[in-house]
């Protein structure tokens, strides 16, 4: 086992073979190795192995946060073997929901990884201190993430189990909100406190760029916290203080070098193949080989009527599409057109809307998650007659951009209006094409505004493991609500000129919204083994 990890060290920081993790899968009785399994420095490496695989599989896969379907960047298709999306789509959703079920397991899987780090790596302390060191960042990577699953799984169920021992127990009662968020802020701060502010040996950097959780991660990661925790349901204001001062340490040491991040020039290039692995912007992302069976759909997402099919787990809302501001962003962001029978048609496209042979797919669709064949652009002129569901494109979750849009926000809601989170705003808008916001001429609350809209622009359609999808500030500004009534009414849009089209999921007039519908349903077979999972 040993000899097969070497031969993985110099390849990119992604999922392993499952030799090394063994240990850590589940099983019945949720036991797990030895708790003497530390004998020497190396098995600090294959702990890190077993749980990078399972942080990336959660990171990689929609399944792993289906509960984004309920933002308003994202829609499905109408039917197929889509119903699991179509249910946070619509705020419906059902216990038995086999994504939500793995929604659940992924992150526990991910959390029971690093609890038997968290609580057993100090078997390792002693007298080298090159050692220490080493035992103190193993653990803080696993605090990280183990802090970082725990307010996913609060996003989607409000109250969970939190388990800090090795044992997966099933009798484990529910914590509250503010609890977890505890639990959260405190496991963050570990990282915070003992990652380095850059790593220096592979796979942990690869050219010049961190490829695990560093401590700029850990800060930014911190700032969306603070800022989560100032809004709904918690409503402890004073965090959002907290949220500018944490983003503007992270923004401050990219400034003077002390991280290295920074803004691409362009749009474009965030998602591209050229920049997968040299995006400066990127401050946490998991990463995939194909070489070493890595790679968990990073797929195109497309349109499953276009030349070559699709698979069309996730497509655009056409209100959103509609109110995006126009320019290179937007043109990065959605694909200017779709391959139907060979030929080139904007995505409206239907001569048969309003029939029964009206396409089955009529909606904006995202070009971040695409990629082409293996080392290559994706190219929208050809259909999906490239790629693959699997394949070796990044999975961003935490870029600059989003910490300067989050510092300005947290500024404004705090009642401030200082003239650098101006600044950083207008960082962000210039690159868009948009034109900067004056210095001083917002309010503080229109100044969060800005920010708000900038966010959600910057990383619209975008679920595939970030820490803040667009649902999660829908969440936080219990913005769910005014969504869901939206889309019950569901009206024509005009797409273009004469043109209109709406929704093709629609919210049946009988569903009634009530504060339950910001929250999923615990998965049916857990809610069985475990009776305090109840509603």
């Amino acid at each position: 086992m040993k000899t097969l990890y070497k031969s993985i060290l110099m390849a990119l920081l992604v999922l392993f073979t499952s030799s090394c993790s063994d240990f850590l899968e589940e099983d019945p009785k949720g036991q797990l190795a030895q708790t003497n399994f530390f004998g020497s420095e190396s098995d600090l490496d294959l702990v890190l192995n077993a749980l990078y695989r399972q942080v990336s599989e959660r990171q990689a896969r929609n399944e792993g946060q289906v509960h984004m379907w309920a933002g308003d960047d994202l829609t499905t298709h109408q039917a197929s073997n889509k119903e699991d999306f179509r249910e946070f789509d619509r705020c419906t959703v059902t216990e038995n929901s086999n994504r939500l079920r793995n929604t659940w397991r992924l992150a526990y899987n991910v959390i029971k990884a690093a609890n038997y780090i968290i609580n057993h790596a100090g078997q390792l302390y002693g007298d080298d201190a090159r050692i220490n060191d080493k035992v103190k960042t193993t653990i803080a990577q696993a605090a990280y993430w183990r802090g970082f699953c725990y307010f996913q799984l609060s996003r989607c169920w409000e109250k969970v189990p939190i388990i800090l021992e090795d044992e997966m127990s099933y009798d484990v009662p529910v914590s509250s909100p503010e609890e977890i968020m505890e639990q959260v802020i405190a496991d963050l701060k570990i990282a915070e406190a003992d990652l380095p502010i850059m790593w220096t040996a592979a796979p942990y950097v690869q050219g010049g760029m961190n490829f695990a959780v560093s401590q700029g991660a850990a800060k930014a990661t911190l700032a969306y916290i603070y800022l989560s925790y100032a809004g709904w349901p918690y409503r402890k204001t004073e965090y959002y203080a907290q949220a500018a001062a944490k983003a503007k340490e992270v923004i401050d040491g990219s400034d003077n070098g002390t991280y290295y991040y920074t803004l691409l020039d362009e749009y474009w290039k965030v998602y591209s193949w050229e920049y997968n692995y040299k995006n400066p912007e990127v401050l946490l992302a998991s990463y995939y080989n194909l070489s070493i069976q890595s790679a968990m759909s990073s797929f195109c997402d497309v349109p499953e009527d276009i030349d070559g099919a699709g698979w069309n787990d996730s497509s655009g809302e056409i209100k959103y599409w509609k109110n995006f501001p126009e320019g290179p962003r937007k043109e990065a962001t959605y694909a200017p057109k779709t391959l139907l029978k060979g030929v080139l048609q904007d995505w409206w496209y239907d001569p048969n809307y309003g029939t029964p042979d009206a396409r089955p797919v009529c909606s904006p669709w995202y070009l971040a998650a695409c990629e082409g064949d293996r080392g290559t652009e994706f190219d929208y002129r050809k259909g999906n007659n490239q790629g693959g569901y699997t394949g070796e494109k990044s999975h961003k979750t935490i870029r600059l951009s989003e910490v300067y849009c989050w510092y300005a926000e947290a500024v404004g809601r705090s009642g401030g209006n200082d003239p650098f989170a101006y600044e950083v705003l207008n960082r962000v808008r210039r690159r868009a094409g948009l034109d900067p916001i004056p210095s001083g001429s917002l309010s503080p609350e229109q100044l969060a505004e800005a920010a708000y809209d900038e966010h959600g622009w910057e990383i619209a359609g975008y679920m595939w493991g970030s820490l803040a999808p667009r649902h999660h500030d829908m969440f936080r500004m219990f913005r769910v609500k005014d969504h869901f009534e939206y889309r019950k009414q569901n009206p024509l849009i005009e797409v273009a000129p004469g043109v209109f089209r709406k929704e093709l999921v629609e919210i049946p007039a009988s569903v009634v919204w009530d504060d339950s519908k910001m929250y999923a349903p615990y998965p049916a077979n857990d809610a069985m083994l475990n009776p305090n999972l109840v509603r």
